[in-house]
């Protein structure tokens, strides 16, 4: 017991010495004075403990022996006689247990030795023919956009988004999917110039009128295939870094609670984003936490740095507020699971507030669908039995009534569909 105190008390000046020398290194650095007062009364607490600790090692020394006492004379057995121990060796016979036992063992060292050996491979994405071809054309022209700070904004959506992607590599399939795009919208438009596209059957009939005029009433297709393609393309990365900052912010609530318990074991800070990496629970925040990992491991940051720069680069707000909290608590010798608790209670207040929004925002929008998209046709579909009917307007066939019905309420459904996923993915 007295050798285990002794190994305690040198472990736990071992730590002391250890934060002592992180705090003298980060006084040096340190501007502001009133951080300066506190980093220099935490050095001398920790000083005095150091010294308290020095004190009680001389008492604990004093309490080990390095005597051993000597056996008691009844203690010790006669020493067998040389023919006692030959004849108990010849009457000695292997017994079944012992058989056995050598026979498992072998079979044991046999599944040892054809046990497979676990093999890790590491997988290498490379980019496809496509990207390859775009780069070989526009490359050379992307870089010079991207010197000239044409696509700034772009190259920051980029870095905040997990698109695999360098800037000229997704500027050149920009720029190589809009050539294909003016190849593509001037072969349709010569298609067009002389077939008409039909909802009757036949669907393709030949067109009376003359080339001009059908091209004066189609030209607008060379210009809005393309710009559209560009703009769908251009816009993409912001809509892709709207849709990760959403998705981090539903998981960071729950992951700060688990930084919070896992720094209550004075664990190394850079540390608990590699547990809570390893743990897969967090599928969109465990690909930041990968990207400061390996600024750490990779990069050689060191851990404030890291997580300065991922604050820049990350598409969540939440996140990088967390990011250079986090580093201002510990340049400052702060306590971490303090900051976590604090900043987990934050976050729950705020992902609550969030939800029930939300619960009032889909009841709006419930209604809006049942008297759009439910009402709103069976009331239209009655006008035009009535039109029907009474010959007033425009009179309809019931094929052709039932046919703008179902045309109709399609169209509504997808377009509600693709407004709840364009917010769902904004938010």
């Amino acid at each position: 017991m007295t050798s285990k105190k002794l190994k305690n008390k040198i472990s736990e000046e071992i730590k002391i010495t250890k934060e002592l020398t992180s705090l003298m290194n980060n006084f040096k650095n340190l501007e502001d004075p009133e951080e300066k007062k506190m980093i220099s009364s935490q050095i001398s607490s920790l000083k005095d403990l150091l010294k308290k600790v020095n004190k009680d090692i001389p008492e604990t020394l004093k309490k080990i022996s390095l005597v051993r006492q000597l056996p008691k004379k009844t203690d010790i057995s006669p020493a067998p006689k040389l023919k006692e121990v030959y004849n108990q060796k010849q009457l000695r016979k292997p017994t079944k247990t012992k058989s056995f036992i050598s026979q498992f063992g072998k079979r044991t060292l046999k599944r040892t030795k054809e046990k497979e050996k676990i093999v890790l491979e590491r997988k290498i994405e490379k980019p496809s023919n496509y990207i390859k071809f775009a780069n070989r054309i526009f490359s050379n022209f992307s870089i010079f956009l991207l010197k000239k700070g044409g696509f700034k904004t772009l190259e920051e959506n980029l870095l905040k988004t997990n698109l695999k992607f360098l800037p000229k590599s997704y500027i050149s399939v920009i720029l190589f999917t809009t050539l294909l795009s003016v190849i593509v919208s001037f072969f349709l438009l010569i298609f067009l110039l002389f077939f008409n596209i039909t909802i009757n059957l036949p669907f393709l009939v030949k067109v009376t009128e003359g080339v001009l005029t059908r091209f004066s009433k189609i030209f607008w297709i060379l210009f809005v295939i393309p710009i559209g393609t560009f703009l769908i393309m251009y816009f993409y990365p912001s809509m892709e870094k709207k849709s990760a900052k959403w998705k981090i912010d539903q998981e960071l609530p729950f992951a700060t609670i688990n930084m919070a318990a896992i720094s209550g074991s004075m664990i190394e800070p850079s540390k608990i984003f590699s547990i809570l990496a390893s743990t897969k629970e967090y599928p969109y925040l465990r690909k930041e936490f990968i990207k400061l990992i390996n600024k750490i491991n990779i990069l050689g940051y060191d851990f404030i740095s890291a997580l300065r720069n991922s604050a820049n680069n990350s598409p969540s707000k939440k996140l990088s507020e967390l990011f250079n909290g986090l580093a201002t608590t510990i340049n400052s010798g702060g306590s971490l699971p303090t900051f976590f608790d604090k900043r987990a209670q934050s976050l729950l207040f705020e992902y609550r507030i969030e939800k029930e929004r939300k619960t009032r925002s889909a009841e709006t929008f419930m209604d809006i669908y049942i008297s759009v998209v439910i009402a709103a046709p069976m009331i239209l579909m009655l006008l035009l039995m009535m039109m029907k009917i009474s010959g007033l307007g425009i009179s309809l066939s019931t094929g052709m009534i039932t046919l703008i019905m179902i045309l109709g309420v399609s169209i509504m459904n997808v377009i509600f569909l693709t407004f709840l996923h364009l917010k769902h993915s904004g938010e």
